[in-house]
């Protein structure tokens, strides 16, 4: 199906979601991975919008746990990948980049303030 767009939306109550144009108007056929093994449930409905398919995928309970989980999502018909979403728990999440750049950012605040501290106080 050429040019489908995928835009998420939410991860809300186990079920993630995303709004899928497929401007031919065709009922996408989606297929969603996780270690290499499909996922069942996986809903595609016709919004309002001519083009529009609303894409569940519901998180299953065993694909949460400790560590990167990882949903692929592709087009069924063509094997293109369309997006991925990812879940992050556990120890992995102190590992992670975006934790390391939060750390990063409360020691600049701090030494900001030192120096300004120290600006002020060596002022003549």
């Amino acid at each position: 199906m050429p040019d489908m767009t995928l835009t998420r939306t939410r991860l809300l109550a186990g079920q993630w979601e995303a709004v899928l144009s497929a401007p031919d108007g065709a009922r996408p056929e989606i297929a969603v991975t996780h270690l290499g093994r499909a996922l069942a449930g996986v809903e595609v409905t016709q919004t309002e919008e001519a083009g529009q398919w609303l894409l569940r995928v519901p998180v299953p309970l065993e694909a949460i746990a400790d560590g990167v989980q990882t949903f692929v999502i592709t087009d069924a018909a063509t094997g293109a990948q369309l997006d991925s979403f990812t879940i992050i728990a556990g120890e992995a999440l102190a590992e992670d980049l975006r934790a390391e750049i939060d750390l990063l950012r409360a020691e600049l605040d701090m030494l900001k303030r030192a120096f300004r501290r120290h600006c002020v106080e060596t002022a003549v």
